[in-house]
């Protein structure tokens, strides 16, 4: 019997169908302002409108809105629609008005339109969630799941579907094909052994297979994938490693040879230019608003005390290449060298002006401008000094990956807390693994989300010296 794979095409036009509503409400959300104000819908509407669908699927595909729809946590969804929507209508405005275009348009129009399109956004999608859950409860368009493999990886897997209903997974079991007596734990989820699994496989009331073996059983897998290829249905490998080392991991080839990345660059392509195009609106916008506290701040430095207002640090950029990163000094001396001692608290060496400086981070304000050149960006791992790089390399593994992206001014080991002094190896390993999990999972949104966070926590923080 072939298996019914309806539901899983449903699932993959969904991004489609989500976009194509998402126009229309955006669409019909003017139509109504413009009806309720009682202006004509003119070819400068029209430009607006064309103006701000571009933003907006700029911004949802950079925040990968429409991506991964099934698996997405709905609550995040919800902020990823808001903030995007937000966004689109701050960009949008601020083009008509850099443009001078401003006038031409009617601001209670344009308010109107903002908050009608995130009503309607936030709304239908919850609506299309209740439906779903709705047909879940009722044992509809669920996807039925198997595990191969009764053991910590298979295990962990299970409370992951147990955890996330609205995944919609209906898990009938695991199967295996050792002895129990080589089994651990609990036995009763156990349903039979391969060859079980297969004949449902057949019959076609299966829709996935989730293989959790450990990848050092080649023989044993290979053996599975081919007795599984005997049917239709969805096989995932769940590796037993490297799940908390792989950058970017994808599959691809070199002649005819099949390859997975372990060690790649995670930004690259489409990413790249969202990421860029961030950081240049972002620097540009944080440039313009904080000139008269940049002022104000190399006035105070040049006044009380003597040397430059601004301090130049060599540091290990892109690829771990060398760069430069600007700061506001604030030491009465400026070590640049091999061995770079770390400020720690109530240090001789920091000014009165530079304390404050470092405890609120604007000492930092300077690498905008950096950011702007392309050496840093606004979020990523925080720039080490070269001679703590070279120490840490060799003490914290995976320490050198934090160089695949752009270091950045604030990142996400920062507002969680792991900022300032290194004083312990523990305390620079959790950075790395904080670093590491944003390399990982990098987005847009996830930016957007850090950036927001480093205002209300990681500007000042009792570990910044």
């Amino acid at each position: 019997m072939i298996q019914d794979t309806s539901r899983l095409r449903s699932d993959n036009n969904a991004p489609s169908i989500f976009r194509i509503i998402d126009i229309t409400i955006l669409v019909f959300s003017l139509i109504v302002a413009i009806g309720l104000y009682g202006v004509a819908f003119n070819k400068d509407y029209l430009l607006l409108l064309t103006l701000t669908l571009t933003i907006f699927f700029f911004l949802t595909e950079a925040m990968g809105l429409y991506r991964k729809l099934r698996l997405g946590k709905f609550a995040q969804r919800i902020m990823v629609i808001f903030a995007s929507t937000t966004l689109t209508f701050l960009l949008a405005t601020f083009a008509l008005f850099l443009f001078k275009e401003s006038e031409t348009f009617s601001r209670v129009v344009h308010v109107i339109w903002f908050v009608l399109s995130l009503f309607g956004f936030i709304m239908w999608r919850v609506a299309y969630r209740h439906t779903k859950e709705k047909l879940y409860k009722n044992g509809i368009n669920l996807r039925k799941v198997a595990i191969i493999g009764l053991n910590p990886v298979g295990r962990n897997l299970l409370e992951q579907i147990k955890k996330y209903p609205e995944l919609g997974l209906d898990f009938i079991g695991f199967y295996d094909d050792r002895e129990p007596e080589r089994l651990e734990g609990d036995l009763s989820p156990l349903k039979g052994k391969v060859n079980d699994l297969l004949k449902l496989a057949q019959d076609g009331t299966l829709d996935s297979v989730y293989i959790c073996i450990p990848l050092v059983a080649e023989a044993r897998i290979t053996k599975i994938i081919q007795t599984l290829s005997d049917s239709t249905v969805n096989v995932f490998m769940v590796p037993d490693f490297l799940l908390s080392t792989l950058i970017h991991g994808n599959i691809g080839n070199l002649g005819n040879v099949d390859t997975i990345s372990v060690f790649e660059e995670p930004i690259s392509g489409s990413k790249e230019f969202y990421k860029r195009s961030f950081d240049i609106i972002f620097s540009l916008f944080a440039l313009v608003i904080t000139s008269p506290i940049l002022l104000a701040i190399a006035i105070a430095i040049k006044t009380t005390s003597k040397g430059p207002v601004l301090f130049r640090q060599c540091r290990y950029g892109l690829d771990g290449r060398k760069i430069g990163v600007h700061k506001f000094r604030s030491m009465k001396v400026m070590e640049n060298s091999d061995t770079v001692v770390q400020a720690t608290k109530n240090d001789s060496r920091i000014t009165k002006v530079g304390a404050f400086l470092r405890k609120t981070s604007l000492d930092e304000l300077p690498q905008f401008f950096d950011v702007l050149i392309g050496n840093m960006s606004v979020v990523g791992p925080r720039p080490h000094a070269v001679a703590h790089n070279e120490e840490y390399r060799k003490l914290v593994n995976y320490y050198m990956l934090r160089h695949k992206v752009k270091p950045g001014i604030t990142g996400w080991a920062q507002i969680n807390g792991w900022r300032g002094e290194t004083d312990t190896l523990e305390k620079m390993e959790k950075r790395v693994e904080y670093d590491l999990q944003y390399i990982r999972n990098w987005s847009l949104w996830w930016d957007i989300k850090i950036v927001f966070l480093t205002v209300f926590k990681g500007f000042i923080h009792k570990n910044a010296y």
